[in-house]
């Protein structure tokens, strides 16, 4: 049945083994009838949420020469600053302005495989002009992380599977990424603040710094249902990596951000994405019969194309990187003009 409003999990029942259970229930119901759902009591502190929503909006105040100054397409890595209405979802600008960061990384050896380019250091803004800005987002970039891997062992228990089945996809050091998103109420662009899509990795949290709605998920009728803020929430998307490493049973959703109407102001979010290692292979994973079995049936009535094709890549950084270049075109064309060539001949 195609759900008709977004579930919202507490997970401090998790944190309870008396709770647990019950929570796991949810979240399997969640995961199998959804893929889209809120956590509230998240274990991070809202004074450290209001922080990063109140100097992620203070980022996109700095002069454009700044902005400019760390703009993605001075690196290979598809880190730092995209200029509004400068990346494509469903074949179409997306009428937003953003700023790319991740978790700390070195520039990859020289003989690394190409698509450890995605491994890189972050374009940090001036810290003259906001000088709070890195200590605070690496904060909270580490918190997150610690958020994800935890909330990934829960996933996995909830659908019967050991809760350490999906550390072998993880690097040591492994890479997570963070969005801060704006997206303007007007312009020539307005109405697509960002495409129908599906993440990639295993999974999102995404946190709606400002009170606008837009944030849509689709459901298996090909409806949209509203995911409106709800204040000390997170909301979790189920990427495709998920779904590749499950069989299908974990189903990732597609869902789409709506301008704000004018004259009500910019809305801002601040997703976070769960890394998966670029050198995973999705064939590897052994998902028990009693797993499969739980796979829902029907087909999906939408038009995002699932990237994780058994036999079309043989890592999962060679799609990444690719589905960054058609995202990103200005960055390909400085950096990875083949791999453009490829995209556009599709």
């Amino acid at each position: 049945m195609a759900f008709s409003k977004i579930p919202v999990l507490d997970l401090s029942l998790a944190r309870d083994e008396r709770t647990k259970p019950a929570f796991l229930k949810d979240l399997q119901d969640a995961v199998l009838h959804v893929g889209f759902f809120y956590i509230t009591n998240t274990g991070i502190d809202q004074v450290l949420f209001d922080q990063v929503c109140e100097e992620g909006i203070r980022f996109f105040d700095l002069p454009e020469e700044e902005k400019l100054a760390i703009e993605m397409k001075n690196a290979n890595s598809f880190l730092g600053y995209s200029r509004l209405g400068n990346e494509i979802t469903a074949s179409q600008a997306d009428w937003r302005e953003q700023y790319d960061l991740s978790t700390p990384h070195p520039v990859p050896t020289p003989e690394a495989p190409r698509y450890h380019c995605l491994l890189a250091p972050n374009q940090w803004p001036s810290p003259t002009l906001l000088p709070g800005f890195r200590p605070l987002f690496e904060t909270y970039l580490a918190q997150m992380s610690a958020l994800s891997t935890s909330f990934t062992s829960l996933l996995a228990e909830s659908v019967g599977l050991p809760a350490n089945a999906f550390d072998s996809f993880f690097d040591k050091s492994q890479q997570h990424k963070l969005k801060i998103v704006k997206y303007p109420d007007s312009g020539p662009g307005a109405g697509q603040g960002v495409g129908p899509h599906k993440d990639s990795m295993l999974t999102s949290y995404l946190l709606q710094a400002t009170p606008h709605r837009g944030l849509q998920a689709q459901n298996l009728a090909g409806e949209w249902i509203d995911c409106p803020p709800l204040r000390g929430s997170l909301v979790v998307a189920l990427g495709q990596g998920l779904e590749a490493l499950t069989s299908g049973v974990c189903r990732a959703t597609t869902h789409r951000v709506i301008s704000p109407p004018a004259g009500q102001g910019a809305r801002y979010s601040l997703p976070f994405f769960q890394g998966v290692s670029y050198d995973a292979k999705f064939e590897a994973m052994d998902v028990p019969e009693s797993v499969r079995k739980l796979k829902q049936a029907g087909n999906r009535r939408d038009d995002v194309e699932f990237t994780f094709v058994k036999g079309r890549w043989n890592h999962l950084g060679e799609a990444t990187l690719m589905n960054r270049v058609r995202s990103h075109p200005d960055v390909g064309e400085r950096w990875f003009p083949d791999l453009l060539a490829q995209v556009k001949a599709a």
